[in-house]
């Protein structure tokens, strides 16, 4: 096996891996709470996003229509917030996204709780969703390298694109590690869109949304106080 091959096998299963595999979980916990708990809106799916706001006006659905590009622009807002404040602020935290999302998160959740002591109503409102909308953006840049985004998080057909691309390369005659990362990290998605799914039947959507903040503000945390001290650096 050569030192590069051995490199790559390294890199699967180091801390910067578990973590993205950790925060596309939460990527897929996030998607289904909003998924199951609203009108259907998506924060993770801009190609879907995309597609509902122009087709939206053909099938009769204008709201749907105007609420999905709201959405993309609550997206692009935060990938371009945490950008900015990766250079300006956060050099020697290069995970320091996730301190937005979390934000964000919170933010929604005492929203749409406020919302549902009001008026009782069991779906998150779209304001919240818009919150959560900009928090996904934010959490999609927590890894750069070059200055442009290496792991999106919630970049599903991106993820299979390259997988499909490394498992061909493995028939070729090259090693598992050319897609094997892929695959955990979608498997890592799935798995966070299962447990959303599952707490769906179980608890409301504000609680979902608590749920997802505990989870990012624990990450969070881990990122600022060893991952960022101790781990390897990530360039931006």
């Amino acid at each position: 096996m050569t030192k590069p091959d051995l490199a790559r096998r390294k890199r699967l299963y180091n801390a910067e891996a578990r973590l993205s595999w950790v925060l596309a979980a939460l990527a897929g916990l996030i998607g289904a709470a909003a998924f199951t708990h609203t009108a259907g809106y998506f924060v993770t799916f801009m190609t879907g996003n995309t597609e509902r706001s122009v087709l939206g006006y053909f099938h009769d659905e204008p709201d749907l229509a105007v609420a999905a590009a709201f959405l993309m622009v609550s997206f692009l807002t935060g990938v371009v917030v945490a950008s900015w404040c990766r250079r300006r602020y956060w050099s020697g935290h290069p995970h320091g996204p996730t301190l937005l999302t979390t934000l964000s998160l919170a933010a929604a959740s005492i929203l749409d709780a406020i919302i549902y002591w009001l008026t009782n109503a069991t779906n998150i409102d779209l304001i919240p969703i818009l919150l959560v909308a900009f928090g996904v953006g934010a959490l999609n840049t927590s890894f750069v390298k070059d200055g442009e985004v290496s792991v999106p998080l919630s970049y599903v057909t991106g993820t299979l694109v390259k997988m499909g691309q490394g498992i061909e390369r493995h028939i070729s005659g090259g090693d598992y590690a050319d897609w094997l990362g892929y695959f955990l990290l979608y498997t890592a998605f799935c798995s966070g869109a299962l447990l959303g799914g599952l707490l769906s039947l179980l608890v409301a959507g504000w609680a979902m949304l608590i749920t997802a903040t505990v989870v990012c503000l624990i990450t969070t945390g881990y990122t600022y106080l060893h991952q960022d001290r101790h781990g390897p650096p990530a360039t931006s």
